[in-house]
């Protein structure tokens, strides 16, 4: 087991599809890219089979210095979701094997 990377997706793009390697990390990054920028502007992303990026604002609240127990104000902000579709657990639960994932 190991970590995927985007060089490893850039080569499965390759392998599957059939462009030049150069346009497969293209896509690739095309892909992410627009994935980046809907995120930043707030929308959500739906990848049926998978699972559903979205960007949730957290408000100011008060948290605590686990060292001193001192009360430290944490500024609001936004975070980003991600909820994996039952289609995905079960894939992970079961371990199923690559390509085996039904859609």
């Amino acid at each position: 087991m190991g970590t995927l990377t985007r060089a490893g997706l850039a080569e499965s793009i390759y392998a599957a599809v059939g462009l030049s390697r150069n346009e497969s990390a293209a896509l690739l990054e095309s892909v992410l890219d627009r994935m980046k920028t809907a995120l930043a502007e707030g929308d959500s992303i739906k990848i049926s089979g998978f699972g559903t990026f979205s960007v949730r604002q957290k408000g100011r609240r008060i948290g605590r210095n686990p060292k001193t127990g001192d009360e430290v104000p944490i500024l609001p902000r936004r975070v980003l979701i991600f909820r994996a579709s039952q289609i995905l657990r079960e894939a992970v639960d079961h371990g199923v094997p690559d390509g085996a994932v039904r859609s």
